[in-house]
């Protein structure tokens, strides 16, 4: 009897320990789901103080150098990989709008690469411009989806548009970006075909892959399109990574303070610009909110790793300042939408 009573004593501990544990958890994934931003920002400038102070670590930098160079892009790939196999290809119809704001990244990426390359201005406010560019060129966040869809936007407009401006960016970037950062010992149609080979496989065989899995191996496909939380954390990851690149480029930098506040000042231009030309352009077609997420909301993990690989590291800082701006608009919004309709519901 005794024994059975310690036997029921500790199943009874067990399952206590259990629960408690799959309660602090769950309070664990709540409380990174709701602030993703600010740790992975965190864990990633952390990570890199620890790595670039203790010395015990530096043999494994070129080992750690070499995997995020490997890592940000298959985490950018597998990203896009999940959310277009989400996609349902008969949802993917372009609309006027579509085509002004692609129209408008264009124009305006060409304008500011022109500005750099044929007006005559030091180092010191060429990242500035940078910083900007690449925030206008770079491609819609694969999560504006489900932004679009709580503030009461059309989600699928919304996904044919990331598709169409990821497309734009693998066209324009290797273009653009040789000229506007050339190298004196490589011409710039290498350069050119180097940044092809990279971003251009980068961006669009996703979708392509998402299409034949779809097709071929509709099991995978199934599996893929219900990791409903997997693109989610595979964004906070690589957000942690690219974070921590752009605080070794501000530790490296000798550019003025004053130099790093104009390339974040530009991001917020960047931002509150398209936010609002994207609202003008989608609401006379009767979609405000899908066309200011199109515009306005960036893949800025996508965004940090052209501008630290491909321009000055320094104009990261653009697009690393344009996930805050964003986030910032983007809360307003939702707590706007929410004040609103508590006040239309009945008490």
């Amino acid at each position: 009897m005794c024994f059975l009573g310690k036997k029921l004593s500790l199943r009874l501990f067990s399952g206590i320990v259990s629960v408690l544990t799959l309660d602090k958890m769950n309070c664990l994934v709540r409380f990174l789901k709701d602030w993703t931003l600010p740790v992975a920002m965190l864990a990633g400038t952390v990570a890199y103080f620890v790595f670039a102070k203790v010395q015990v670590l530096a043999p494994a930098k070129p080992f750690v150098n070499g995997v995020v160079t490997v890592l940000t892009p298959f985490l950018i790939f597998a990203q896009l990989l999940l959310t277009f196999c989400k996609m349902e290809v008969r949802d993917l119809k372009p609309k006027a709008w579509h085509g002004w704001l692609l129209l408008f990244q264009t124009v305006a990426c060409l304008a500011l690469a022109a500005l750099l390359v044929f007006c005559s201005m030091d180092g010191v406010y060429r990242e500035v411009f940078e910083g900007a560019m690449v925030c206008v060129i770079c491609p819609t966040a694969t999560a504006a989806a489900v932004i679009t869809g709580k503030l009461g936007g059309s989600a699928a407009s919304l996904t044919t548009y990331t598709l169409l401006s990821n497309l734009l960016a693998a066209m324009a970037v290797p273009l653009v970006f040789p000229w506007v950062e050339p190298h004196a010992d490589v011409s710039f149609w290498i350069a050119f075909l180097k940044i092809l080979g990279k971003v251009f496989p980068l961006l669009l065989c996703p979708f392509f892959l998402a299409l034949l899995l779809r097709a071929f191996l509709p099991g995978a496909h199934r599996w893929m399109a219900g990791m409903h939380g997997a693109a989610f954390y595979l964004w906070g990851v690589a957000l942690a990574i690219v974070s921590g690149q752009t605080v070794r480029s501000l530790a490296n930098s000798s550019a003025p303070v004053y130099v790093e506040v104009l390339v974040a000042l530009a991001g917020l231009v960047a931002c509150c610009v398209q936010f609002w030309l994207g609202k003008r352009i989608g609401g006379h077609y009767g979609e405000r909110v899908s066309g200011g997420q199109a515009l306005g909301q960036k893949n800025t993990v996508l965004a940090i790793w052209m501008a630290y690989t491909y321009l000055n590291p320094l104009s990261s800082v653009g697009p690393g300042s344009y996930v805050l701006w964003q986030n910032i608009i983007n809360s307003y919004q939702l707590w706007k939408k929410r004040r609103k309709e508590l006040a239309t519901c009945p008490s």
